[in-house]
């Protein structure tokens, strides 16, 4: 009888979500449903295209987890997200966990150390969807106590092809709400990549940049090295001389001082 009523009620939200597609209701509907399915305490759903600074379709944050996991990821840490990194369109659609898109070092990175940890969460899950035109959501679920089961994200996949259909039709025109986002403030055209070219170019060797990029984004020096194809030794090495041209003695604060070259942007 439980699981009977369990259905009889997944029908229902769902059936919800198809009929609130094309309003404002239907965000909270496709939340709702989710959350059905499994428990969690906030969202948010973050649109992406390459050329555009991340829109903010939807959240339930209160206000001082807003301005962390909103108002500050928008100004530039977005930048070093490993969803933002994973989703830049054609991607493929999927339902994944942040800790499995991380590289090695993530957690030791100062993108986790300086601002992740802020937002005070235990796990974040997201369903990645390609909705067309350069442009993919992803519909993050997140919990503040505890990680999600290996049960429970077997159920988040399980309604992973419905929320993947909705997602497609009710977001298919997004790429027009970043043209207008474009039109009322700046254009920011590749804007990690010029980020990364930019930061220290002066000063430093464009070997040196390419590993400023892997250590910021959470790669470890043995990851570092293989992906450019050098010895870890070596990336150390260049460590220490990008800490010295730059005159930062710490992972943290050529973090901040990555940051602080956006605005230059």
């Amino acid at each position: 009888m439980a699981e009977k009523l369990q259905l009889q009620d997944w029908v229902a939200v769902s059936a919800k979500v198809v009929s609130d597609l094309g309003t404002p209701a239907f965000c909270p509907s496709l939340i709702d449903a989710i959350r059905r399915t499994v428990p969690f305490e906030f969202s948010v759903i973050f649109a992406y295209n390459k050329d555009l600074r991340p829109l903010d379709i939807f959240d339930n944050f209160p206000s001082q987890k807003r301005r962390v996991m909103v108002d500050d990821y928008q100004e530039g840490p977005y930048l070093l997200d490993p969803f933002y990194l994973h989703s830049q369109a054609p991607t493929r659609s999927r339902l994944v966990r942040l800790k499995d898109l991380a590289p090695d070092r993530f957690y030791q990175a100062e993108y986790f150390r300086n601002y992740y940890v802020q937002t005070g969460l235990a796990e974040e899950i997201g369903f990645i969807v390609d909705v067309g035109e350069g442009v993919s959501v992803v519909i993050s679920v997140m919990r503040e106590l505890k990680a999600f089961s290996a049960r429970e994200f077997r159920d988040l996949q399980a309604i992973f092809p419905f929320v993947e259909a909705v997602s497609k039709r009710h977001w298919a025109g997004l790429l027009k709400e970043f043209s207008a986002a474009a039109s009322a403030g700046p254009r920011l055209p590749q804007l990690i990549d010029d980020a990364f070219q930019r930061f220290g170019r002066n000063v430093l060797t464009p070997r040196e940049a390419e590993v400023v990029e892997y250590v910021l984004k959470g790669h470890s020096a043995e990851a570092t090295g293989k992906a450019l194809g050098i010895a870890s030794g070596t990336v150390r090495i260049h460590r220490r001389n990008i800490y010295g041209k730059l005159g930062v003695s710490s992972q943290g604060e050529l973090f901040s001082s990555f940051i602080a070259s956006l605005e230059d942007l």
